[in-house]
């Protein structure tokens, strides 16, 4: 074999020699894809355009998971409050009346209130509790008054009551009703009995008319006009035997 066929022939070769980029000069807190090799620089312009991109998706997230979020709270409540709140009156110290009217104003109040706060059925009963509560603690304390009157203040109490139940309207009677629970009260009331002693029996339906009840119809009785001779008014007397039958027709009813 000759020279020529043994000599190797070289073959031309790629460049595979891989430039590496200068980092040296990135500061730590940029990344590498924003910094301009050539100027030395930061690609605010690229930085900027890739922040706003990932505040946006960020944003529509928090604002989906904000709504979840309220959903999920709004549907709580709505679980926990019955359809209708039941308004029951709690149990009273005896001798003690507190009217509990759901069409009140503030019953109306707080059973808005408890069905926007989604408050269970006791929960509402706690708000009413305290409700009434602060009515009977506002009412005047009953021997104490009774202590101000003197010896006879039960029966001054009850004649107060009576007089105001024969004379007044059922309207009237439920305006003044407390003021025989006082001793200023029950003070007023027996001057203007006095004032009124003569007086002609109401032709106008009275408390007493409406809702007769036999303790009062007993101290009715008690009435000179109804037992003493001389002093006997054939009016008064029809009136007390009128609410007799109507008492006793209302009880068979």
């Amino acid at each position: 074999m000759s020279e020529e066929q043994t000599q190797p022939i070289n073959e031309p070769t790629e460049n595979t020699e891989v430039q590496e980029v200068d980092n040296s000069d990135i500061p730590e807190y940029i990344p590498s894809k924003f910094w301009n090799t050539e100027t030395k620089e930061v690609n605010v312009e690229d930085l900027g355009a890739s922040y706003k991109a990932l505040e946006k998706k960020l944003g529509m997230r928090t604002d989906e998971l904000s709504k979840q979020i309220r959903d999920d709270i709004t549907n709580e409540i709505s679980s926990s409050a019955p359809e209708e709140y039941q308004i029951q009156t709690p149990e009273l110290p005896d001798g003690i009346a507190i009217d509990v009217d759901p069409e009140m104003p503030l019953l109306q109040w707080w059973a808005e209130t408890a069905r926007t706060k989604g408050l269970s059925q006791e929960e509402f009963d706690a708000g009413i509790n305290a409700f009434v509560q602060n009515e009977v603690n506002a009412l005047p304390n009953a021997q104490a008054e009774k202590e101000i009157l003197g010896d006879n203040a039960d029966a001054r109490i009850q004649s107060a009551d009576l007089w105001a139940k024969k004379n007044l309207s059922q309207e009237a009677y439920d305006t003044v009703a407390n003021l025989a629970g006082t001793a200023n009260g029950v003070r007023v009331i027996e001057e203007i009995m006095g004032l009124t002693k003569d007086a002609p029996i109401p032709n106008t339906e009275t408390k007493i008319d409406v809702s007769p009840d036999p303790l009062d119809l007993k101290a009715m009785m008690k009435d000179p006009r109804y037992w003493k001779d001389g002093e006997k008014d054939a009016a008064y007397i029809k009136k007390v035997t009128d609410l007799y039958e109507k008492y006793y027709n209302q009880k068979s009813a």
